[in-house]
């Protein structure tokens, strides 16, 4: 459209809310006002490992290499990305903004290059802290040679980005001590739309449909993988097996954990695939309580913005979460959860088993009220077109004010 200013955004593994997977920027960049706006994706699913195609025509999806673990060729899916997405981002019409988002770190690089060429603002979005998020869950060797030349090119992405976009406000003394300016952080957190979470079972088989439902139903619905820490959700079902667990999702730990539930004879719990965004709105609310874990790790002490906590709450579910932090301080702000060490998830678990109907109800609404006043893509979005409309603006009136 004429008069429109472009962003173009690389994220190897950006989905539309037709798929099941990241919607963040589809979600965010949807609302921008005066800004057109193309994603480039690989043609990778990568929880499924599976192909992925789109007929929406805002996405663009180059071939990447597929793997099926964290080795080499997750490594070389990285690097087929980056080449290709810079190779796909010539050919497009010139934007005003490369916005290139990690993980992976290549994404950005190849961020970078495009914006060089191109003669457009770099803007860099950190969703995980890369090569620390390596070093922190086991797959790097802190100080090894691998991950100074990871750590030197983190901090050489950071200097040469025009603002970096950060979706956990408290990583600030983390980019402090690789000694960026604070005022070139801009925080858009993580979010979700409480508008867009109804029950739709004119749409959707309801979930209690979709399983036995015996006492309290509580939801996990994500990745399956080593950081989520299912195993610990597994132990807590096991001691509560008059209640009722769903785990929406895929992931590397899917199989293992299925075995291992059907070989404890946990009746009690029930695997399902992962489904589309805009389904997992229509259904969430169907569930009593929200379950939000992770493993015990010094890196997500650093900060977290989870999306599957934002997806709870907007749905008016409580929030039984084992994450200290931004998601322990969203819950007590809003008085719409609990937080309890890993050790204690059954507990917890049974402390919202024994609450009654409405008292879980007032605690959903007093959730989706903070999240519509505080953490919606539309608060959200918001914030990143100001980064945007001031990264554009002419050199005497930039300004970093989204702090």
């Amino acid at each position: 459209m004429a008069g429109q200013r472009r962003v173009l955004v690389l994220n190897h593994y950006a989905k539309p809310t037709s798929s099941a997977g990241g919607t963040r920027h589809v979600e965010l960049f949807g609302r921008l006002t005066g800004w057109d706006w193309q994603i480039i994706a690989g043609n990778v699913d990568h929880v499924t490992h599976g192909e992925f195609t789109t007929d929406d025509p805002r996405f663009i999806t180059v071939p990447v290499t597929g793997y099926t673990r964290n080795d080499h060729r997750r490594a070389m899916s990285w690097v087929t990305y980056a080449h290709n997405a810079f190779r796909a981002g010539q050919r497009l019409p010139r934007p005003d903004v490369v916005y290139a988002s990690s993980p992976h770190i290549l994404a950005p690089v190849a961020g970078w290059a495009l914006a060089r060429l191109r003669r457009a603002r770099f803007v860099l979005e950190v969703r995980d802290l890369w090569p620390e998020a390596m070093v922190s869950l086991g797959y790097l060797r802190r100080g090894s040679v691998t991950h100074r030349v990871l750590r030197a090119l983190e901090c050489w992405l950071y200097r040469r980005a025009d603002r970096i976009v950060v979706v956990a406000g408290s990583w600030g003394l983390y980019f402090a001590e690789a000694g960026i300016d604070p005022g070139k952080l801009a925080w858009v957190s993580n979010g979700a739309e409480p508008d867009d979470f109804r029950r739709r079972h004119d749409l959707y088989r309801p979930l209690r449909e979709r399983v036995p439902v015996r006492g309290r139903l509580f939801v996990y619905a994500g990745s399956h993988g080593p950081i989520n820490g299912l195993d610990r959700l597994l132990d807590a079902a096991a001691e509560l097996p008059e209640h009722t667990f769903v785990l929406i999702g895929d992931g590397h730990d899917k199989h293992t954990l299925v075995a291992r539930a059907a070989a404890e004879g946990l009746s009690n719990v029930h695997f399902l695939d992962a489904v589309p965004k805009e389904e997992l709105r229509g259904i969430l609310a169907g569930a009593d309580v929200g379950v939000h874990v992770l493993v015990d790790n010094p890196l997500y002490r650093e900060g977290a913005s989870p999306n599957k906590l934002y997806d709870y709450l907007a749905a008016r579910l409580p929030v039984l979460n084992n994450c200290p932090g931004d998601p322990e301080d969203i819950l007590m702000a809003s008085g719409s959860g609990l937080t309890v060490p890993t050790g204690e998830l059954a507990a917890g678990l049974r402390k919202f088993a024994d609450l009654d109907d409405m008292t879980l109800i007032e605690m959903g609404h007093r959730g989706r009220g903070y999240i519509e006043e505080h953490r919606s893509r539309t608060v959200m979005a918001r914030r990143l077109q100001e980064v945007l409309d001031c990264v554009t603006a002419p050199a005497g009136r930039r300004a970093k004010r989204t702090a």
